[in-house]
């Protein structure tokens, strides 16, 4: 099993004829992802590089093609207007893969999302989600997969089904940071450790799906063993996490934390990743993690191995 999308999910690409979407749109479909469209207001009727149908509006996109999920390349002073548009339409998995949208307009689009349960923000700011599908032929970039969904710009090959892994077991993934999650899925991989779905949640400071409820959703999963956490310094979202783990989680969770030599008021990369306070640096975040049973990684390098020591493999 997976969360949020699987390799029946019927994908389009919002910005589909910009450089960022149409590249995007080749590599999800080389993928297997199951695209279906993609919408550039004015270009209705036409067909992209690919063959797929482009549509005016993300409505008209979902009346034709039943779309259920959207990667948005759109730039960012339209992408907060993107993403309602696609909530509005019924478009339930909204990938915002767009960074630098203002953080006004994120505030807005949080309020407004409320009024639609049904659709899930990833994002913005972040590599997007992928469940892996079952490779069944070729290695390293020339692989092809079966019955997986990849959305967004993460590099599908070094990511592993659990019918693939050599130890039977597959982990869910979130993190805050698109590289750190490359790190994890690959380091996973080598090990043996498939993944049932990695999440990159992003590093802004108003985003969609956050920590809690990803962890909820795969402890529903029958098919996930436990949970990779990735965070960073800045705000309160990883030790709320781990009370949630300490208070409901039955899986081990391996966590790393970005940002111990970070300086105190200096914004890192991420616009989220600021110590405002104390309570905001890697260390005590780290500390908070391991009082709720968290198992936390000293190094990017450890992640995988901390995983593995977690699961008992």
């Amino acid at each position: 099993m997976s969360i949020l999308i699987d390799g029946q999910t019927k994908v389009i690409c919002q910005g589909i004829t910009g450089s960022a979407g149409a590249l995007h749109t080749a590599g999800c479909l080389g993928y297997g992802t199951n695209m279906i469209g993609g919408v550039t207001p004015g270009k209705g009727g036409q067909t992209d590089d690919n063959g797929l149908p482009i549509f005016d509006t993300v409505a008209d996109a979902v009346d034709q093609t039943g779309a259920m999920a959207s990667m948005i390349f759109v730039p960012p002073p339209f992408a907060g207007d993107a993403i309602l548009e696609a909530a509005a339409a019924g478009i339930e998995v909204i990938c915002a893969i767009t960074e630098g949208i203002p953080t006004q307009d994120m505030i807005r689009v949080k309020a407004v999302l409320n009024d639609y349960p049904n659709s899930h923000l990833i994002g913005p700011n972040c590599p997007g989600v992928i469940t892996p599908g079952k490779r069944v032929s070729g290695e390293g970039a020339s692989a092809t997969f079966e019955n997986g969904c990849k959305i967004g710009i993460m590099p599908g090959y070094i990511h592993m089904a659990k019918d693939d892994a050599a130890t039977g077991k597959a982990v869910g993934i979130i993190s805050r940071s698109g590289t750190l999650t490359y790190e994890a899925v690959w380091q996973c991989s080598e090990l043996g450790i498939g993944q049932t779905t990695c999440v990159g949640i992003g590093g802004d400071p108003v985003k969609g799906l956050n920590f809690i409820e990803l962890l909820e959703m795969f402890e529903g999963d029958d098919e996930t063993d436990g949970v990779v956490m990735i965070g960073e310094i800045g705000g309160s979202d990883e030790t709320d996490a781990g009370r949630w783990v300490k208070q409901h989680m039955s899986k081990p969770v391996a966590a790393f934390i970005a940002g111990k030599t970070a300086p105190k008021g200096k914004r890192m990369g991420h616009a989220g990743a600021i110590i405002g306070g104390k309570d905001d640096t890697a260390q005590a975040k780290i500390d908070a993690l391991r009082a709720c049973g968290v198992h936390v990684a000293e190094s990017p390098a450890e992640i995988g191995a901390t995983m593995a020591e977690a699961l008992g493999v």
